[in-house]
């Protein structure tokens, strides 16, 4: 959406107001002013960034983002006008910050849904591409790990939900089936935490086949140069399957817990194990096409009902494609 509307409005001047974890990969985009914000810096950090809101005016504020926290930094920001959600969506009392609002939808994937602030402002134009600018040092990581040709599978096994994550034991299935039938690298990544570790740990200990362990030892930039190299990544819902988005790799999505057509890698929502709507009357008893449109169905269990059958089959149909040129 920012890259939008840079192209339709080359002269205006855009501050984002972001996470400090974030802005280490967002802030390598140009020609945006940032105001980081450290979500753990409790009362003293929320005074500084209050001060340093105060001392700047906006013509508009894009509010599009629906916690609560959000809109407490949105009524620091001074702008006649703050566009936010229409009253349905405008969920965590977000009306109540704004001034002006989208088009109502429903339904929508969510980039469908911050691409109505663009329209709300006129431009209907959509620029569909990323183009995050990565540095050396995060090439020469990525290099290092896929130095040759050989097709790539990049595994981040976890989310920010455990309930979101699939058996050790099957990414381990994956793995070895992608090595001995595919001659591919499989790589796992992942963050630094406790759980990640253990997950990976898991995976490894199944694996029969060898794979290279990197979980928790890339940054956020290096993680996407390394996906921007990988021919496929295999993962829940997660982070890792935007960023793959943004760096053109396919995505195989594992998805049970939540709406594919709502949060799935927009640009491979057709290479995911969608598995939503028999969670939906599984654990739910409705169909999914009666819940509400942002209804996670984070149960124990839920994420076995993808097989490793079915994982293999779109790896398979995403393999017949033409290899990526790096």
């Amino acid at each position: 959406m920012l890259r939008t509307l840079q192209a339709a409005w080359p002269a205006t001047r855009f501050t984002w107001i972001i996470g400090r974890l974030e802005h280490q990969l967002l802030g390598l985009v140009p020609e945006v002013d940032f105001i980081t914000v450290d979500k753990r810096g409790g009362f003293l950090e929320l005074a500084r960034v209050r001060h340093v809101l105060r001392a700047r005016r906006f013509d508009i504020l894009l509010h599009m983002q629906l916690a609560l926290r959000a809109s407490v930094l949105s009524s620091w920001v001074r702008a006649p006008v703050k566009l936010g959600f229409d009253r349905a969506r405008a969920r965590e009392l977000q009306w109540l910050f704004t001034t002006h609002t989208i088009r109502p939808a429903v339904n929508q994937h969510v980039l469908d849904a911050l691409f109505g602030f663009a329209e709300a402002l006129g431009v209907h134009e959509r620029v569909l591409g990323w183009n995050i600018p990565l540095p050396a040092a995060a090439r020469d990581y990525a290099a290092r790990l896929t130095p040759d040709a050989r097709p790539t599978l990049l595994i981040s096994p976890a989310s920010s939900h455990p309930l979101r994550n699939w058996r050790a034991e099957r990414y381990a299935a994956i793995a070895d089936y992608a090595a001995s039938a595919h001659g591919m690298r499989v790589i796992l990544c992942g963050g630094p935490g406790p759980a990640e570790r253990q997950l990976a740990d898991a995976i490894v200990a199944a694996a029969q086949q060898p794979l290279i362990d990197q979980v928790g030892q890339d940054t956020l930039p290096e993680l996407l140069a390394l996906l921007a190299r990988a021919d496929v990544l295999l993962t829940p819902d997660s982070g890792p399957a935007h960023m793959a988005t943004a760096a053109g790799t396919a995505v195989l999505g594992l998805y049970a817990a939540t709406n594919p057509a709502r949060t799935g890698p927009y640009l491979s929502r057709g290479s995911c194990v969608d598995r939503y709507p028999e969670a939906a009357l599984r654990f739910l008893g409705k169909p999914a096409a009666a819940l509400p449109w942002h209804t996670k169905i984070e149960r124990p269990g839920v994420m076995d009902l993808i097989e490793v059958a079915d994982v293999r089959t779109k790896l398979d149909a995403l393999l017949r494609r033409p290899p990526r040129v790096r």
